[in-house]
C-alpha cells in the first residue's frame, strides 16, 4: 500500500502581515515539507485546489512542478484538481509538462470541488454542476488516451482533429476519481475503470467501506479489469512522538478549519470532546504517536482493501516544526510497521492459497 500526505496549503485568512509575505512563506514551508517526505520514503504528495483567502494553492501544479525539481521519487497529485471550472486541455497540458519535469511522477486527482467558489470565478453557472464534471471528464480521458483529439459535447466548444501537447512521460497519465461520500460518483468511477480516493473527515471509517463495494461492482458490470482498479482513503490526522502531544497539537487547528467552514454549511461547532471521539480506534481521525497510528492504518487496511493512504496533517495553522516532525515520523516510523505488517499479510495469504 502506498502511503502518502495531502494539503490545501492553509494560510491565516486574516493575517497581521501582507498576504503576500503570509502566501510565500506558507509555499516555502510547503515545498520543505515536500522534499521531506521524499528524503523519509512516503510514496505520495497531493496539494489540493482552492480560490479562498484561507489557502494558498489555487494553481497546485505550479508549486509541485517546484517540488519536482527539489525531489527524486515521490508521486507528485493534485487534491483536487476541479475539473467542473477548469480547461481539460489546460489541465492535460499542465500535468503532461510536470509529469516531464518530475520524470514521470505526475497524477490528476480530478473532482467536483468541495467549494463552490471557483464556479462564479470562471464563469460557470452551479446549476450545470453535474454535467460539467461529466463533460470535462469525458474530454480529459479522451486526451489523455490520443494525441489527436475529436470531442464534442455541450457545455464547451468542440475540438475537430486537433493535437494537444506536450505528451506525458507516463502512458497513460495517472488519473484518479475524488469522491466525498456520493454513491453515483463512486459509480462512475468504477464504470470508468479509474482509480478512486474517498475522502473521509467525519463520523466512523468503516460506514464508508460499501463505497468501495460498489465501485468495485460498477466495475465488474462494466466488464473493466478488476486487477487495473484502485482505492485510496483521504483523512485528517497528525503524528507526534507522543499521542498526548499528538492531540493538544492538533486539536486547536483542525477545530478552527472545521469551526469555520461549519459556520459556512451549517454544521454545529466541534469540541475536544468530539474530538477525542474521533481519534478512537473506528473514528475518522488518524492521529498519535507513530505505533498508533500504524495500528490504525493497518486495521482500517483490513476494512477497506485500499492500496493508497493519504493523512492530512498540515491543515490550518499547525506550525511548521511540528508538521515537518510530523512528516518524519510519518515516514521513519509508521510506514515501516505498517509496510511490514502488510507484506507478512500478503505473503501469509498466499502461502495458504
Amino acid at each position: 500500500m502506498e502511503l502518502g500526505l495531502y494539503t490545501f496549503a492553509d494560510v491565516n485568512p486574516n493575517p497581521s502581515r501582507s498576504r503576500g509575505v503570509e502566501a510565500a512563506e506558507r509555499i516555502r514551508h510547503l515545498i520543505e515539507e515536500i522534499e521531506l517526505a521524499d528524503q523519509v520514503g512516503l510514496d505520495v504528495f497531493g496539494l489540493g485546489e482552492h480560490h479562498r483567502p484561507d489557502y494558498v494553492a489555487s494553481a497546485p501544479v505550479v508549486a509541485l512542478a517546484a517540488a519536482a525539481v527539489k525531489t527524486k521519487n515521490i508521486r507528485l497529485s493534485s487534491a483536487v484538481t476541479v475539473l467542473s471550472s477548469d480547461d481539460p486541455v489546460r489541465v492535460f497540458q499542465q500535468f503532461a509538462t510536470l509529469d516531464l519535469i518530475s520524470n514521470g511522477r505526475a497524477e490528476i486527482m480530478a473532482g467536483r470541488g468541495s467549494f463552490i467558489e471557483s464556479f462564479p470565478l470562471f464563469g460557470y453557472n452551479l446549476e450545470d454542476y453535474d454535467q460539467l464534471f461529466e463533460e470535462k471528464l469525458d474530454l480529459l480521458l479522451a486526451l489523455r488516451d490520443s494525441e489527436v483529439v475529436d470531442w464534442k459535447g455541450e457545455m464547451r466548444a468542440p475540438i475537430n482533429g486537433r493535437g494537444v501537447y506536450p505528451r506525458p512521460l507516463q502512458d497513460p497519465l495517472p488519473l484518479w476519481i475524488a469522491v466525498g461520500g456520493t454513491p453515483q460518483s463512486a459509480a462512475r468511477a468504477g464504470a470508468l475503470g479509474l482509480p478512486v480516493a474517498l475522502a473521509i473527515i467525519g463520523g466512523e471509517y468503516p460506514r464508508f467501506a460499501p463505497l468501495f463495494d460498489l465501485y468495485r461492482e460498477a466495475a465488474r458490470r462494466a466488464g473493466q479489469d478488476a486487477a487495473k482498479l484502485k482505492t485510496s482513503i483521504n483523512v485528517h490526522g497528525f503524528i507526534a512522538d507522543t499521542t498526548e502531544a499528538a492531540a493538544d497539537q492538533f486539536y486547536g487547528p483542525q477545530a478552527e478549519v472545521m469551526n469555520r467552514i461549519g459556520r459556512e454549511r451549517g454544521w454545529g461547532p466541534t469540541s475536544r470532546a468530539h474530538f477525542d471521539t474521533s481519534r478512537g480506534p473506528t473514528g475518522n481521525l488518524f492521529l498519535g504517536d507513530p505505533e498508533l497510528v500504524a495500528e490504525k492504518i493497518i486495521a482500517a487496511h483490513k476494512v477497506f482493501r485500499n492500496d493508497r493512504f493519504l493523512l492530512q496533517m498540515a491543515i490550518g495553522q499547525m506550525p511548521h516544526d511540528q508538521v515537518m516532525r510530523g512528516i518524519e515520523l510519518y515516514g521513519t516510523k509508521v510506514a515501516p510497521i505498517v509496510r511490514k505488517a502488510l507484506t507478512g499479510a500478503a505473503e501469509g495469504a498466499k502461502a495458504t492459497a
